[in-house]
């Protein structure tokens, strides 16, 4: 039992694990969104005839099966992205029929059900966050990498960059002290790593990199810091304008129950500090602006739409996506301009 417990070391975070964790939610929520999207456009028609009916959970499920057997049968490393697609897809098609396993009469439309997807949704949103911290490093995390980005070398995959990233990792361990063993094998590693044997495949095209240097590019020649708080100030302001309509209009016409009408008020409210941040960002006090539609974003979408997806089921994924594209706007604003003073309002006469 000690042999056991001693051999489970410490988890080491796998190299890409924030890429694979992200594509996996969006083929998650792509695969929610365009099953629902298909059903309603078709009728929702069954696969099967008499008494048997091939649900998509079913599919659901295969995928998932693929997805876990792969990994262990196959050590390239592009299965990696292979499972990260095959999962999200797969966990997208099991969860979507989540309102079948909850009610006795299999109702597919139980209004639970698409809080439970948004919740599921949010919760993995939540882990991908986490990984996409950086790590700590130690000697053994860095020979990790190391050793598994190593496997392109038998595949003849690996590139001048990552041979120049595996040599810095492993002149960091072969210098530290603490443990000389793994500084012993990093040494050895680093010699054939920089070795004339070791053959190199040409830089891939990084091709979103090169569609990131072009919106950067685009972003430096016709956007401007005034510009950009101008547009991030009406945002909020036209979001916080909707959510206050759709809350009057909710209580106007309500014949829902008492919890309803108190969500729309908080939902109203949340209109109003949008409101209210939009202005202030518009009027250069930043801070004020950018931490109060930081916030009120976090709370509609971590509060608000999950119990709005009760009521309103899946029309409100359209609402959701455009609160987290501001949000995102807003901390990339936050980090493009962190090290800059706050800049006066932009005239509107140089907006044109």
């Amino acid at each position: 039992m000690n042999r056991y417990f001693h051999a489970v070391r410490n988890p080491m975070r796998r190299p890409g694990a924030e890429r694979y964790l992200l594509i996996t939610l969006l083929s998650f929520a792509l695969s929610v969104s365009l099953t629902r999207l298909f059903l309603e456009l078709t009728g929702y028609p069954q696969v099967g005839s008499g008494e048997l009916h091939v649900a998509h959970v079913l599919w659901g499920g295969l995928l998932l099966f693929i997805a876990t057997v792969l990994p262990l049968t196959i050590a390239n490393r592009w299965v990696y992205q292979v499972v990260a697609i095959l999962s999200g897809v797969g966990i997208g098609l099991f969860i979507d029929e989540v309102g079948k396993f909850l009610t006795q009469n299999n109702d597919y439309f139980y209004p639970p059900a698409a809080p439970i997807i948004y919740a599921f949704f949010l919760i993995g949103v939540l882990i991908y966050l986490q990984v996409k911290r950086p790590p700590l490093s130690s000697p053994r995390s860095e020979l990790y990498f190391t050793l598994e980005m190593l496997e392109d070398v038998l595949d003849h995959d690996l590139d001048k960059n990552e041979q120049a990233e595996i040599n810095r990792r492993l002149v960091n361990v072969a210098q530290q002290t603490d443990q000389p063993e793994l500084a012993s094998l990093a040494e050895t590693l680093l010699e054939y790593c920089v070795g004339e044997d070791i053959r190199l495949a040409p830089v891939a095209p990084a091709r979103l990199k090169k569609l990131e240097n072009n919106l950067r590019s685009l972003e430096k020649r016709h956007i401007n810091r005034g510009r950009f708080r101008t547009a991030l100030a009406l945002a909020l302001v036209l979001l916080g304008i909707v959510a206050v309509i759709a809350s009057i209009s909710a209580i106007a016409f309500a014949t829902i129950n008492y919890w309803f009408i108190i969500l729309q008020l908080f939902r109203g409210a949340l209109g109003g500090i949008l409101i209210a941040s939009g202005i202030l960002l518009g009027v250069g006090r930043e801070r004020q602006g950018l931490r109060g539609g930081y916030f009120s974003l976090l709370v509609y979408l971590t509060m608000v739409d999950l119990l709005l997806f009760y009521y309103y089921q899946f029309s409100t994924i359209l609402s959701a996506i455009m609160q987290f594209t501001i949000l995102m706007a807003l901390l990339y604003y936050q980090e493009r301009y962190k090290d800059q003073p706050a800049s006066q309002p932009t005239p509107v006469s140089e907006l044109h």
